[in-house]
């Protein structure tokens, strides 16, 4: 059984007062920073500026900035404007990259002190957006017959933009529940990170979210934490990190952080992969966020493969059809031309393409190996059966046969987000939305281990409260995956699984006893409620219990820790940052836990939180909240 480790910061250079309540501090309260945190926040520079079209000074929104050999960029906002924090002194390349334009690429040199301004102006491709979109429904027709498929061009070749017909599952924020009524939470783990990536092309655009598209539990799995992972020789697949502070927006409340770290699994470890790219060609696909955008993506992927990995593209349209047949990594060149031959026209047989995938998979499945269907597209099935229940059926059997499936989404209008995650939630597989090349790489390159395989199956959680320490609970987000207490033990109930290296953050809002009173509880039982056990009286604060299987089996494994908090000065970055993304996504769905927390706490929070940040995506976020505060017009004076 694998112990469970507590984070603890640096050695401090100043000494904090410690308060009650279990050794807690406020996460207002951090303290002063250590020597080690001062290494690590060496000094920094920005690089800002602006992209826009150098023909007519128009704004590229959305446009990538990236600086190669560091791995870090932004995104340009609504206004062109873009911002790269966390550039270490030096001299660096910085391209600029918009679909339909030329690359933009300068050098930049920063020292200790300095930041720089870069202003790109791109030059539109030589040919125009209409030229283009008539050739791919040619080139589309004329593939399409060669390959015993057909979809059909648009029929004028102008992009028409589709209805605003986006859609989210509702969500039912969750409230407190008494510990004397439900001692125990359930419910599975999400690796997704589809919300945080979509909430933020909202609001590049000038737009708020809708509150159905924010779920919490996505903002928070879509960063890394600086947690520990299981030591090589462990046999189990990921480690627990569990810590707690007083929660930020709520002073007599404390804020539980649970952390689980899966172990990472190098290149030249992972098995032979045996991928089918199942991509969406429809008329719908036709606009520069979609396809063009997709073909970058999977161009980004087809890098990444090795000799001894095998894909096959299959494309669906007004019907489905195979562009390539299992090809070897090492034929980059085949598989790149077969992509960027890939044009967009005609109606969407969504579910005619999921069976031809699936087919090719199982035909060539490596039972030594990675099987799994990588579905790119914006969603919208509109041809034949495409119900979510039929479409949910349709994963459900086909990951049993050891095939399963990872859905990409794209573009805007017409996203059908609910029903591209709940495929891949019943498909063993995860759920992202590409909204820029960052994007993609983050998804199909940093993270491509976690991404294509997958360390442990169906993972659950159950925590049991102890209620001489906490008096009620509330789980913040994971809404669509709680799970019945009785699920817990019973293997055949789906839950979320976990793939290398992938990180998962749980967190908890908890009410001491006796400040419950509020909560609605069930009325006095005469024959449940107890005295409290010699259990109840010790100075546990809960138990955790986690089951896994691992992937190729159908019995789970049970492991299971106690949790008594530690004194200590000071709170994690973890937590802090953790406490930031949480708080934002409560201010975005407008709820009443919020209480009075405002973007300025976020921001303070996020910036207290940041730490080491070496692929500069809290320095995103906190970029982020800048755009919304700039959008909301909130008060300047409320924000650092």
């Amino acid at each position: 059984m694998p112990r469970f480790h507590a984070s603890f910061p640096a050695l401090l250079l100043f000494v904090a007062l410690l308060v009650a309540c279990s050794g807690q501090r406020s996460l207002e309260d951090a303290p002063p920073p250590s020597s080690a945190d001062v290494e690590r926040r060496a000094p920094v520079g920005v690089i800002k500026g602006t992209v826009v079209d150098a023909s007519n000074g128009n704004v590229l929104k959305g446009a990538s900035v990236v600086v190669p050999e560091r791995g870090i960029g932004a995104a340009a906002d609504k206004d062109g404007r873009f911002q790269i924090a966390n550039v270490r002194p030096g001299t660096v390349r910085v391209t600029a990259n918009f679909v339909g334009y030329q690359l933009g690429a300068t050098e930049v040199t920063l020292t200790d002190s300095t930041g720089a301004v870069v202003d790109f102006a791109l030059s539109p491709q030589t040919e125009g957006l209409e030229e283009v979109v008539t050739a791919m429904g040619q080139e589309s027709t004329a593939r399409g017959q060669r390959n015993g498929w057909m979809a059909m061009p648009a029929p004028t070749g102008r992009y028409a933009p589709p209805v605003d017909r986006e859609g989210y599952a509702r969500i039912e924020e969750t409230g407190f529940r008494r510990v004397r009524d439900a001692p125990l939470s359930t419910f599975a783990i999400d690796v997704d990170g589809a919300a945080y990536s979509n909430l933020r092309r909202f609001i590049r655009e000038g737009e708020k979210p809708p509150v159905d598209a924010i779920r919490i539990e996505e903002l928070l799995n879509y960063f890394p934490y600086d947690d520990p992972a299981p030591p090589a020789n462990s046999d189990q697949p990921f480690a627990v990190t569990m810590e707690t502070a007083t929660a930020p927006w709520a002073e007599d409340h404390s804020l539980l952080r649970i952390g689980i770290q899966g172990k990472e699994v190098s290149a030249s470890e992972r098995p032979p992969t045996n991928l089918v790219f199942l991509l969406d060609v429809s008329g719908s696909m036709q606009r520069p966020n979609k396809l063009p955008l997709l073909k970058n993506a999977f161009q980004l992927l087809t890098e990444q493969l090795r000799p001894q990995d095998h894909v096959a593209i299959v494309v669906y349209a007004g019907a489905s059809g195979t562009v390539l047949e299992p090809t070897s990594g090492s034929a980059k060149e085949e598989i790149l031309g077969a992509i960027n031959e890939l044009q967009a026209g005609g109606s969407t047989a969504g579910r005619a393409g999921l069976e031809a995938a699936y087919a090719m998979a199982k035909t060539h499945m490596d039972p030594d190996g990675i099987n799994r269907v990588i579905l790119a597209t914006d969603g919208d099935f509109n041809v034949g059966p495409s119900s979510d229940a039929e479409m949910i059926r349709l994963v459900e059997e086909k990951r049993e046969t050891g095939v399963f499936l990872t859905v990409l989404g794209f573009g805007t209008g017409n996203l059908q987000d609910s029903k591209m995650e709940q495929m891949a939630n019943h498909g063993n597989g995860s759920y992202h939305y590409i909204d820029s090349a960052l994007e993609a790489r983050k998804v199909l390159v940093s993270e491509l281990g976690g991404t294509l395989q997958t360390i442990a199956k169906d993972v659950k959680l159950q925590v049991e409260f102890n209620p001489r320490h906490v008096g009620a609970y509330r789980l913040i987000g994971y809404e669509n995956r709680r799970l019945n207490d009785e699920d817990f033990a019973d293997d055949t109930k789906d839950a979320g699984d976990l793939g290398a290296g992938h990180h998962v953050t749980a967190l908890y809002e908890l009410v001491p006893p006796g400040a419950d009173r509020d909560v609605p509880g069930r009325g006095q039982l005469k024959y449940q409620d107890r005295t409290e056990s010699d259990r109840a009286s010790s100075e546990e604060w809960l138990t955790l219990s986690l089951r896994y299987k691992q992937p190729d089996s159908d019995s789970s494994r049970l492991m299971a820790e106690a949790f008594v908090p530690e004194d200590r000065a000071g709170v994690s970055t973890e937590l802090q940052f953790a406490a930031a993304v949480a708080g934002f996504g409560m201010l975005l769905r407008d709820s009443e836990y919020a209480r009075t927390l405002t973007l300025a706490d976020v921001r303070r929070l996020a910036e207290e939180g940041r730490g080491d940040d070496v692929d500069g995506y809290r320095a995103g976020f906190i970029s982020l909240l800048e755009d919304y505060r700039r959008m909301t017009g909130a008060d300047a004076k409320e924000h650092p």
